[in-house]
């Protein structure tokens, strides 16, 4: 696949009077063109950070960013502009002007490009049309409940025919349903158009619904990379495990009380396992009960994976015979340390 974006050894060091912030180490990553590529992180990780390191709105401290094979930090005011009309953004807050139209919030970035006003209209209505908004064109932003403003800085974003669209949190401040919805208009624009888009995201649900690959930021580092199915089948750091066991607990709280083993186990079951009551069978084979400290299920790349955290007996010789059962019916089976106790 083309590579569209290439992040080298970046990093990113903000100096203040009373102390240094070390935001980003040495950040190697590869996007590929046509990709729904997330970058994932707690607050704090550098995330946001790395976004605008990615236009240039923050220039790195050190390393290299390239962009369809053009160096970022070697190029002239003039020549970034023009790169800049290729990579868009949107933001978690929207950032429409009040005092515009929907209409008129959309033709402002042809404005600055210059384009004559009658031309910027018809695209703005073009545009509209894509994000499901046709009908609001005279009506204000503030007219609007929070998932049509996404959608006209969606639009506004397209206005220049992009090839990069940039989201910096841009679900963050919507309900779960506006979430989705949004999530599926992203996902038909990469789609239909052909669209880079990079999704900064402190939610793994965001990712597992629509990228098809995933970088996770810790402490302004690369803790893992990889697609989004591998991540969350097999997360290898802690940070990983972290954003897959959302919902859940790392810290083993759930069923402290009712379990007295310290061995825990992860399995991920995937389409042809889900429908199988391979817990329950387990359980009658082995004679011995399990605790279930976890459980969820998650659509990824519209396949659904499930995933379950098990307490095994004390007696090691049964819960040996447990993960033997479960690995003969092909599951992902990985043993959790300090889950409990």
């Amino acid at each position: 696949m083309e590579t569209i974006i290439q992040v080298k050894d970046v990093g990113k060091t903000f100096i203040g009077k009373e102390n240094t912030v070390e935001a980003l180490k040495g950040i190697n990553l590869d996007i590929h063109k046509g990709e729904i590529y997330g970058i994932i992180g707690m607050s704090g990780a550098g995330k946001s950070t790395l976004v605008r390191c990615l236009n240039f709105l923050e220039k790195p401290t050190t390393g290299t960013v390239v962009v369809e094979g053009k160096d970022l930090a070697a190029l002239s005011g003039k020549e970034l502009r023009q790169i800049r009309m290729q990579i868009a953004m949107i933001f978690q807050h929207f950032n429409l002007l009040m005092q515009r139209t929907v209409l008129d919030n959309i033709c402002f970035p042809l404005e600055i490009a210059g384009q004559k006003k009658k031309k910027a209209r018809q695209r703005a209505k073009e545009l509209l049309e894509i994000v499901g908004l046709s009908e609001k064109a005279g009506a204000y932003p503030a007219q609007l409940s929070g998932g049509q403003k996404q959608r006209v800085a969606i639009a506004r974003a397209l206005a220049t025919n992009p090839k990069i669209l940039l989201c910096d949190e841009a679900t963050s401040a919507l309900d779960p349903t506006t979430t989705k919805s949004i999530l599926a208009l992203l996902k038909d624009i990469n789609e239909k158009y052909d669209i880079t888009i990079i999704i900064i995201t402190h939610e793994m649900a965001v990712v597992q619904e629509i990228c098809t690959h995933v970088a996770i930021i810790d402490g302004g580092c690369l803790a893992e990379t990889g697609t989004v199915e591998e991540v969350f089948t097999r997360p290898r750091t802690r940070a990983a495990r972290k954003l897959v066991f959302q919902g859940g607990t790392e810290s083993g709280e759930i069923g402290r009380n009712l379990a007295t083993g310290k061995r825990c186990i992860r399995i991920v079951f995937k389409e042809n396992s889900s429908f199988e009551p391979v817990i329950g069978n387990m359980v009658l084979a082995c004679k011995e009960p399990a605790n279930i400290l976890l459980a969820d299920t998650k659509d990824i790349g519209g396949v659904a994976h499930g995933q379950m955290i098990l307490q095994l007996p004390e007696d090691e010789a049964v819960a040996e015979k447990m993960i033997a059962y479960l690995k003969e019916r092909k599951l992902e089976v990985e043993e959790l340390e300090h889950y409990v106790g």
